[in-house]
């Protein structure tokens, strides 16, 4: 394989950038002229966002269900395979990473900011407003509601980013062609990754990685304004989130500049011990044996429901439910994906196929299960058999369920402002990761891109989530997210068979049979 065409086109300028320039200036332009044309006329860039995610979810919401349940067999399938045994970087390579240190970049990376502003939402939401029919603020609305977010967070969301993950850094570490996602398919198109249709791939996946981002980031300034409005009286509004992101933007830059080992793994670990103390301490405080109760019967639950879930399409009913929530969640993940997968890719060197799978798909479900049990469980337990009043917060503004759930609890000043301060770690550690893969995409798979590139990526994505929240709030974040998520997935769909003739090819060459 030729891996050094990537650095013909890889041009040094006098900026001091090292970049492929179709990619990095293509996508930095579209990014630019969306915005742009977005803040020309708010009104109606939020009018057109709705419109877009409205038709998206109504006319390929199918789509995305056929997509991530065929990535999540493939990946299972993977798993059980005669390539297990096959390792990232050569039968030789060992990993760089403890496991420790590598479970809490993937986590971090992964579900940090979705999961600090969803674990107490989404199930009281989903018990006050159930679907299929169950009616609300029963047993089996509690139930179900569990099922549901254990479904939308569990083994289709790590799935996507597993075999993603799995088919950059094969390619890279084992194949020695550059860490960028149009490399993924040289078995297929050869040395035409190299040329537009290759560009065109890292293009899209560069601005999928940034429309993800900018939900994620949108979800953690709304958060920790309600937090910081809640502790210090601070004003919500669109104006101080706007700020809020100006700042901790400007802590991501600082980070990138510090580099991945003194930047984002530091981060990353600092964010695990600091979000484990929270849940541990609402663990000890909160409805402890209830929690203990409910894990295995929550997952227990969705195991029960997976299949019915995982094929649901509200076909007979003609509801709009699944628009709202799982289609935008499978939306969210595909464009997540280049970001979560080139990120674990880029840590995940010298980890056999068997190691990596097990470790990304099984290991982060299962923390987010507990961690959606301690914190959704220990809210159902205040709303149904407590003092209630989640839902109203949920209602009123989905961002405070957090710190309404804290008011149930002893120290809820004390654990508020560690609420705050993880939901701002996830957000520098997520805009530094991120901006490291947009960086390692549009220089041509250059692992060790110049730092002034990732921080001029760092800064477009905070003005992207800055101009998106002016520009119709959440429902604008969504909308990007889903829009960008529905040509990747069908760039996923076609990975799947490039990755298993690379797979064909490396097994030959290291076992000397099919």
């Amino acid at each position: 394989m030729a891996g050094n065409s990537s650095a013909e086109s890889t041009k040094r300028n006098p900026l001091g950038l090292d970049i492929n320039p179709p990619v990095f200036w293509t996508s930095a332009i579209l990014v630019i002229v969306f915005l742009v044309l977005t803040l020309v006329n708010v009104k109606a860039a939020g009018a057109v966002f709705s419109a877009a995610k409205f038709w998206v979810c109504e006319y390929t919401g199918w789509f995305f269900v056929i997509t991530v349940n065929v990535i999540l067999a493939y990946s299972i399938w993977l798993l059980f395979s005669k390539y297990a045994d096959l390792r990232i970087g050569g039968q030789d390579s060992r990993p760089e990473f403890t496991l420790f240190s590598w479970f809490s970049m993937l986590f971090s990376a992964g579900m940090g900011i979705g999961l600090l502003f969803y674990g107490v939402a989404e199930p009281i939401y989903h018990y006050m407003a159930p679907p299929m029919g169950v009616e609300p603020k029963t047993i089996a609305a509690a139930k179900l509601s569990m099922g549901i977010t254990f479904f939308h967070w569990g083994l289709h969301a790590w799935g996507v980013y597993a075999v993603l993950g799995l088919g950059l850094a094969f390619f890279s570490f084992t194949r020695g062609l550059p860490l960028t996602m149009s490399t993924v398919f040289y078995p297929l198109i050869g040395e035409k990754v190299y040329g537009p249709i290759g560009h065109s791939i890292d293009i899209l996946a560069s601005i999928a990685t940034l429309f993800g981002l900018a939900t994620s980031l949108g979800l953690g300034v709304a958060q920790i304004n309600a937090g910081l409005n809640y502790v210090f009286g601070v004003p919500v509004s669109t104006t101080m989130q706007i700020t809020l992101i100006v700042i901790i933007t400007g802590c991501a830059t600082m980070s990138v500049v510090a580099g991945l080992d003194a930047g984002i793994k530091r981060l990353s670990i600092i964010n695990m011990i600091l979000g484990a103390s929270l849940m541990v301490f609402v663990f000890i405080v909160g409805p402890t044996l209830f929690i203990l109760n409910g894990i295995p019967q929550n997952i227990g639950n969705y195991l029960g429901k997976f299949m019915n879930l995982s094929f649901w399409t509200e076909t007979y009913t003609q509801t709009k439910w699944q628009n709202g929530w799982t289609i935008f969640y499978w939306a969210w993940w595909i464009a997540w994906a280049p970001f979560v997968g080139m990120f674990i890719a880029r840590i995940s060197k010298g980890r056999t196929i068997r190691q990596f799978l097990l470790g990304v798909l099984f290991v982060p479900t299962i923390l987010t299960f507990v961690w959606l049990t301690v914190f959704g469980g220990s809210a159902m337990y205040v709303e149904m058999f407590g003092g209630g009043g989640i839902s109203e917060a949920v209602n009123k503004n989905v961002a405070t369920a957090m710190f309404t759930l804290f008011e149930n609890f002893p120290l809820a000043k004390i654990t508020s402002i560690i609420g705050v301060a993880v939901v701002a770690f996830f957000f520098v550690t997520s805009s530094d990761s991120a901006s490291l893969v947009i960086d390692i995409i549009t220089a041509g798979g250059k692992t060790e891109p110049p730092t002034i590139q990732r921080v001029f990526w760092a800064c477009t994505e905070g003005l992207c989530a800055a101009i998106l929240l002016l520009g119709g709030g959440l429902g604008a974040l969504q909308t990007a997210t889903i829009v960008t998520g529905l040509p990747f997935a069908g760039v996923l769909l076609v990975m799947l068979i490039s990755l298993k003739k690379g797979l064909d090819e490396e097994y030959i060459r290291v076992y000397g049979q099919s």
